[in-house]
């Protein structure tokens, strides 16, 4: 799907996330990325096999409590 140089990471490979952004539609919350995987805002994503990746953003970093 990729005509990128160097190809974006595939919708299997675990960075996937970083492939280019083909469309975006940030009034709906979600990206098209190269790789066919559907990116939304709050970190989840769907995949191009219909499978689906729960959201995996972090705490935020002011959450966080340093002892």
């Amino acid at each position: 799907m990729c005509q990128h140089k160097p190809p974006c990471p595939p919708a299997d490979a675990i960075d996937r996330d970083a492939s280019r952004v083909v469309a975006s539609f940030p009034e709906q919350g979600w990206s098209l990325l190269c790789n066919g995987v559907i990116l939304f805002e709050d970190t989840g994503e769907l995949l191009p096999d219909g499978s689906s990746v729960a959201p995996h953003r972090g705490p935020a970093p002011h959450t966080l409590c340093h002892a």
